[in-house]
């Protein structure tokens, strides 16, 4: 009975993968980085096509407008599923400190094992978070979720549009306020940067390789624009 127990956890929580960073971050960085590639590829494709700096500036608006909406909705949705999975496991988690208290004591035991504690150290603190409260010890060591703390689905929501809007604001101010003859050269170069800015930081929070995370974001940006602006220029030259 313990050992199959003991294996049916183990199977449990090797398919777990909760992260404790703050989720409305993580939703800021990635709308950001959306932001500024959609309505730059947007922007530059029209602006290779019609020089109309009106009609770029209306283009721009719609996409980031349409943007932020999309986004925030998506974002809401993951993060409601990642919540209510949360909740599940927290609810298996109660379930089975009341029905095999012994067994996920054990468990409790081995999971500091596994960090480095000696067995008769480990199952001390063991008995000692358990004593003061079950429930959060396990929630911790095996799930890493602080049942006070579950993803929030509308602050990420929110950060998510918000980030989505700013970011998008950098490609449509840097392409309608220059001139016509400079503006997709201060629009690539101030897409980049951002790009590249966004990079780093989106490394910095995942503990990632700063210069590889800014080089694959630099380059996507670069291609996006490309290909829509020379799709632009082709429809443009067509008089379509």
């Amino acid at each position: 009975m313990n050992a199959k127990y003991t294996e049916k956890k183990r199977g449990q929580l090797d398919g777990q993968n909760s992260s404790a960073r703050q989720n409305w971050l993580r939703a800021a960085v990635l709308g950001a980085d959306d932001g500024i590639v959609s309505v730059a590829a947007l922007v530059v494709g029209v602006a290779g096509a019609n020089s109309s700096s009106g009609s770029v500036f209306m283009v721009g608006i719609a996409g980031l407008v349409a943007g932020a909406l999309s986004m925030s909705v998506g974002e809401y949705v993951s993060v409601s599923s990642q919540k209510d999975s949360e909740k599940a496991l927290l609810d298996q988690e109660r379930f089975e400190l009341e029905n095999f208290p012994e067994q996920e004591l054990e468990e409790l035991v081995v999971i500091y094992e596994k960090k480095g504690l000696k067995r008769g150290t480990a199952e001390i603190v063991a008995r000692e978070l358990t004593e003061k409260d079950a429930f959060a010890a396990h929630a911790d060591a095996e799930l890493g979720i602080n049942p006070n703390e579950l993803t929030n689905p509308g602050h990420a929501a929110l950060a998510s549009a918000v980030s989505f809007a700013v970011g998008a604001l950098i490609p449509l101010l840097a392409i309608t306020l220059p001139p016509v003859g400079i503006r997709i050269p201060i629009a690539f170069a101030s897409v980049l940067l951002a790009l590249f800015l966004t990079g780093i930081f989106s490394a910095h929070i995942s503990g990632a390789s700063r210069s590889r995370a800014a080089i694959r974001v630099v380059i996507g940006g670069t291609l996006a624009m490309v290909i829509t602006y020379g799709v632009g220029m082709i429809f443009g030259v067509a008089g379509i």
